[in-house]
């Protein structure tokens, strides 16, 4: 028996906003990065997104079981990055109002108190094709007013195309004139109070901010199909 919609869990709805993020997008290459936009990416697949490509990072392209469907040698996707078929979902230890996301280190960059990935692909991402962001915990230590250092460029740095980001509290986009952050959506349960009270800087508010959609009996079996150990839950209790 397929499960009603309002069984869904914060984990489930951020995986369906996450899955949104590639709605549209044709034919490229999904990259998402982290547990739930792993399954987000699987899921628009499924549904609306037929055409979406998945990888497994490395050199083949797989379905959503993991079955190789096509060859996608590592150096090929630097061809994809740079005709801009490829929409990554990455994380952010600091984002702040423009996009200028963080990933390397926190505190100062000659003595940081903390090292982290490193600034890998996120210039190349942000300045090539289109970007979105996935963020567990949404908290005043992500959502900053200054990055202690820019790894993805922000749009007041030369972004092509910031999309969305997506956090266990809401749903934000850029989709303002002077692409500031602003609140798309509130996920059930959650306030907008909630989500300033988290968030460092001013965002832009609308005078009605939706509701994210909840998934529907169909994509929650989906959903539940493609992790059935729960691995979802551990990402977002």
């Amino acid at each position: 028996m397929s499960a009603p919609p309002s069984a869904a869990t914060r984990a489930e709805v951020c995986i369906l906003a996450c899955a949104e993020a590639w709605r549209g997008d044709g034919a490229i290459l999904a990259s998402p990065m982290g547990t739930i936009p792993a399954l987000g990416a699987k899921l628009a697949r499924l549904t609306f997104a037929p055409d979406l490509l998945l990888s497994d990072g490395e050199a083949f392209l797989l379905d959503t079981e993991g079955n190789v469907e096509g060859w996608l040698p590592y150096r090929e996707v630097f061809t994809m990055v740079a005709a801009g078929r490829r929409h990554v979902m990455m994380g952010a230890s600091q984002i702040d109002r423009f996009g200028n996301q963080n990933i390397s280190c926190i505190g100062d960059w000659a003595r940081p108190k903390a090292q982290l990935l490193g600034v890998r692909g996120a210039p190349g991402n942000t300045v090539n094709h289109a970007v979105s962001y996935w963020v567990p915990r949404h908290s005043r230590r992500v959502f900053v007013e200054r990055v202690d250092m820019v790894c993805g460029v922000g749009y007041d740095r030369g972004a092509v195309d910031l999309r969305v980001v997506v956090t266990n509290l809401a749903v934000l986009d850029f989709q303002t004139p002077s692409h500031a952050l602003r609140l798309r959506s509130v996920h059930p349960g959650v306030d907008v109070s909630d989500v300033l009270k988290e968030t460092g800087f001013e965002l832009v508010v609308p005078a009605d901010v939706a509701e994210s959609r909840l998934p529907s009996a169909a994509e929650l079996d989906l959903i539940r199909g493609l992790d059935p150990d729960g691995t979802r839950d551990k990402e977002v209790p």
